[in-house]
């Protein structure tokens, strides 16, 4: 519960009340608010809690127009009924505001809660924003500022809405300020979910060119003590190229803001003469005589810089200034987040590329391997592959794997390289065995040491015969590999048993075999690549299979990266692996029967 949490000094109510509920001078009833339930979400995702509201004052009750996170009876009757002691149609007094506040938490189930006053122009308390949780907690005081900022901003569209019904004079000019404050609402909702820099920038260059018409908007970021511009791919000129960025410590005004925390304002060609020569060269690439520049805040340092430049003389009003101040704060929380997703990202991805490993050089055959993370979210999975000499085999016998972990996170990247080990050291262990074997013996151990690793592979063996390559495998539960001759034809190697579970029965694996024609190509890959939301999966092989055929003499790189692109239409969360190798075209072949079975 937030006891030390102030609130607003509430003076004595004026006559024109006359006892109407806050509802009802409002038009707000016990029903879903569009703009209501925006605010209850972002202090759902603010403050990370289950459920928040937003509370207000009706006659005999508080209704509910902003909630999310609750279930019945509060998700449809939205009332929270006082008794006839506690009830109270005009706004709070100060006496009881904490005491309203204690009541509706209470009787909404809450085990710990914070909240914040809404206030009308003259200050009266309306209702509450609330977070919930369900269980006790310690609520730090960065929690208190968000909610009091977000409070705010609810409070402003609470205070607009009276302004709208009760003045006609000024409705022209609150109307536009209450649709400048919902769109302000969207945007903090829309940069809520981005997952990237470019589109935190054009989220708020949405924004304020629609309310403020300036001529350039910019979004720059903290970066090894610069700051740098991000980038749009689908606006960039000339003269944007050469603006990039510039250090902290330099005299640009957007490193002023940054370094002083302040908001600093170049509002006229007077003050434009006063900025250093690369400032004024800036603003006239970009044909702007006046701009805003403020610091994006963060927990300690500041992340970052808006700038807005305007080709006319601009002056920032009251109104204008806590509009951007308000913006800043939800744009600084989206760049601080994605940042650091990103930085989660790129050191899993080095991770996981660090634990692939190089492909060997072998006489006769081209040997490629491909890599594509997941494009969503800061994952990173357990999709692998391995190619190594079988020790000690002197027909030159290659081991050649491609696997995919159960998850998409660390553990399953940890638990692919250890996999990939134990499978390593079963061949090790077991010379002359093919790689039902292997695998078999890989599963007693992920038993017996409870490493608990599930997920398919197919474990092959490679042997060089003098017409052509013999290949052994076995296939626990993954896609089968593909085959391309040089005659135009295409296999799909289909034999397969269970995946791997140290949960599921033992079964015996079985061995399959094939023997490869010189010039053909082998591809194996995970189930990234063909699984798709919007198509069959046996239609994304077949296509594949068209591809790989087609592109029988090209270069494996390009071609593993075609097939890579056609495929991955849709932003994915899987990431995906793919093997191809390809035989020297030499010597005649005989075949052996299709998806003959090795005793």
């Amino acid at each position: 519960m937030d006891k030390d949490d102030a609130l607003y000094e509430v003076p004595a109510l004026p006559p024109e009340f006359n006892g109407r509920p806050a509802t009802e001078r409002m038009g707000v009833g016990a029903e879903s608010d569009e703009d209501m339930e925006r605010f209850a979400r972002l202090a759902q995702h603010l403050l990370g809690v289950p459920a928040a509201v937003v509370s207000l004052t009706g006659k005999g009750h508080h209704v509910l127009p902003g909630l999310v996170g609750l279930e019945e009876p509060w998700s449809s009757s939205r009332l929270v009924t006082l008794p006839p002691e506690k009830s109270q149609g005009a706004p709070i007094e100060a006496e009881s505001a904490q005491e309203a506040l204690t009541f509706v938490a209470e009787a909404l189930g809450a085990a710990a809660w914070v909240g914040a006053p809404l206030t009308d122009t003259q200050g009266h308390v309306l209702g509450f924003l609330i977070a919930i949780d369900t269980v006790a907690r310690t609520w730090a005081e960065k929690e208190h500022e968000v909610l009091h900022s977000l409070a705010h901003v609810c409070g402003a569209e609470l205070r607009l809405r009276l302004l709208v019904q009760r003045s006609r004079k000024a409705r022209v000019q609150a109307q536009n300020a209450y649709e400048r404050s919902q769109r302000l609402v969207r945007t903090a909702d829309e940069l809520a979910g981005t997952t990237d820099l470019v589109s935190v920038r054009r989220s708020v260059k949405a924004l304020v060119t629609r309310d403020l018409q300036p001529v350039q908007v910019e979004l720059m970021v903290v970066e090894d003590n610069r700051l740098r511009r991000v980038n749009d791919p689908e606006e960039v000129s000339e003269t944007e190229v050469a603006y990039e960025g510039c250090d902290l410590d330099s005299d640009r005004p957007e490193a002023r803001a940054v370094r002083t925390r302040t908001v600093v304002e170049v509002p006229d060609a007077a003050a434009l003469a006063r900025q250093p020569l690369e400032v004024q060269e800036v603003f006239s690439q970009f044909g702007m005589v006046s701009a805003v520049l403020l610091p994006l805040p963060g927990d300690q340092d500041p992340v970052g810089a808006l700038v807005l430049g305007w080709d006319v003389p601009h002056r920032m009003t009251v109104e204008e200034q806590s509009f951007l101040r308000a913006l800043a704060e939800y744009a600084a929380r989206a760049v601080g987040r994605v940042m650091y997703v990103t930085s989660r990202v790129e050191a899993a991805e080095s991770m996981q590329r660090a634990m692939l490993t190089e492909v060997p050089d072998v006489d006769g055959l081209e040997i490629e391997a491909f890599y594509h993370p997941a494009a969503r979210g800061a994952t990173v999975g357990g999709d692998w592959y391995d190619v190594y000499p079988l020790t000690g085999d002197e027909s030159g016998t290659l081991a050649i794997t491609v696997g995919d972990i159960t998850g998409h996170d660390l553990q399953a990247a940890i638990l692919m390289g250890q996999v990939r080990t134990m499978l390593r050291q079963a061949d090790l262990d077991h010379p002359g065995h093919g790689p039902a074997r292997i695998v078999s013996a890989f599963e007693r151990a992920n038993r017996e040491l409870g490493l608990r690793a599930s997920g398919t592979m197919v474990h092959a063996h490679l042997k060089p015969l003098p017409e052509g390559w013999l290949l052994t495998w076995t296939n626990a539960g993954h896609p089968g590999p593909l085959i391309a001759s040089t005659d135009g034809v295409t296999e799909r190697l289909t034999g397969h048993d269970m995946l791997f579970n140290p949960d599921l029965p033992n079964t015996p694996r079985t061995d399959h075999q094939w023997i490869l024609k010189p010039g053909s190509t082998l591809l194996m890959f995970t189930d990234g690549l063909v699984e798709h939301r919007s198509r069959d999966m046996d239609t994304v092989i077949d296509h594949t299979a068209r591809m790989l055929v087609a592109g029988n003499h090209r270069p494996l790189p390009d071609l593993l990266q075609q097939i890579t692109q056609e495929n991955m239409v849709e932003v994915r969360g899987d990431d995906v692996v793919l093997l191809a190798i390809r035989l020297a075209e030499t010597g005649p072949l005989r075949y052996p029967p299709l998806g003959q079975v090795i005793p």
